[in-house]
């Protein structure tokens, strides 16, 4: 098999070094005020060697906080924050993508002042606990968005699209996978609705549409990608009728000729079960664009998937933690480091996120 998984390719306007993309992974490293910082622009520069990074998920909006020192691009300090990490970036030439993110029930009121978190539906969040600034709680039953609120939600996005822009990004990542605000109107499990955006296929892709085509207005295509996962079962996901729905969502993503379609087909964080796992091959003929695959990927079946033609990238996330290195580690057969501590995921600070070495030979 041949080693396509080192081969340059175009992504738009942009070359990619190679077909390895760092996926995007909440570290919580921003602070209370969500602001980008110095050792976070360390952490993407060290991994510079991949074709393409994408960044962590990133808020849009105070409402859609779910999560401890995730960073935020709602703001002025937070597009100054941000510009640190795209200014060290600019002269490794990979370009850097932002993950735009609301969390929508995958969050609490203690995120809020008080105020319930917001879904497509008032369906609560079965699953473990979750951790707000006050502690580990339950999670709550959210209040649905009206129609008047779901507009207001869209331009958030088309204002945090406009941010990223100011910041330097080379491209938005639009994430509706994972159980997050835009999943939970994908998924008949979770929304409930009777309106426009409820019931049939088409409505429940509505909010990502139209998110999508905010996002457009402010940037081409072809630095617009979106992020699915119709395996997965985090955050509570996954309903009868995933494969009809993710193959309808896949093909009218295809007609905005977006940059990228991020497919989580990987069965790493969980699988809902119901009805065969997708594979990205089922993606191919109805996503005519480059297809990135994602989720527990090897470097072998990484490189069959590029290999067959099933996906043009292939994105890493856990890897990337302790293998800054990680290009050079697959390029040259060297061992990675010793899988993750996963108590230092989440904490402040360098130890656990820019203090790992590269290979020395």
């Amino acid at each position: 098999m041949r080693e396509s998984l080192f081969e340059p390719m175009s992504l738009g306007s942009y070359q990619l070094k190679n077909r390895i993309v760092m996926a995007p992974m909440t570290r919580g490293r921003a602070g209370e005020q969500r602001v980008p910082n110095d050792i976070m622009a360390e952490h993407y520069y060290q991994r510079a060697s991949a074709g393409l990074l994408i960044t962590e998920a990133t808020v849009i909006s105070r409402q859609g906080i779910g999560w401890i020192g995730s960073p935020g691009i709602y703001n002025d300090q937070m597009v100054e924050g941000w510009r640190k990490v795209t200014d060290r970036l600019k002269p490794t030439g990979t370009p850097l993508f932002l993950q735009l993110w609301h969390c929508g029930r995958a969050s609490h009121s203690d995120f809020h002042d008080g105020a319930l978190p917001v879904s497509a539906s008032a369906v609560r969040l079965e699953g473990d606990m979750i951790r707000t600034p006050y502690g580990k709680k339950p999670y709550e039953t959210p209040r649905p968005l009206d129609e008047a609120e779901i507009a207001g939600v869209v331009n958030d996005y088309r204002q945090a699209a406009a941010f990223a822009e100011a910041a330097g990004f080379s491209g938005v990542e639009v994430h509706g996978a994972n159980g997050y605000l835009i999943n939970q109107f994908l998924d008949g499990r979770s929304n409930l609705r009777q309106d426009r955006y409820g019931g049939t296929l088409e409505n429940r892709f509505r909010f990502f549409r139209e998110v999508l085509e905010a996002v457009l207005e402010i940037w081409p295509a072809d630095k617009v990608g979106a992020r699915i996962s119709p395996n997965g079962v985090f955050n509570d996901m996954g309903c009868d009728d995933f494969r009809e729905l993710f193959l309808y969502v896949a093909e009218e993503i295809d007609k905005l000729h977006l940059g990228y379609l991020h497919v989580m087909d990987g069965l790493a964080f969980g699988f809902h079960g119901r009805g065969e796992p997708m594979s990205l091959a089922e993606f191919r003929p109805v996503f005519k664009g480059t297809i990135i695959g994602n989720c527990g990927y090897t470097k072998e079946a990484a490189e069959q998937r590029i290999a067959e033609g099933s996906a043009d990238l292939i994105a890493f996330g856990r890897p990337y933690i302790t293998n800054p290195d990680l290009v050079e580690r697959f390029a040259n057969g060297w061992p990675l480091n010793p899988s993750e501590d996963m108590s230092l995921w989440y904490t402040p600070g360098p130890e656990g996120y820019t203090d790992y070495a590269p290979y020395e030979p």
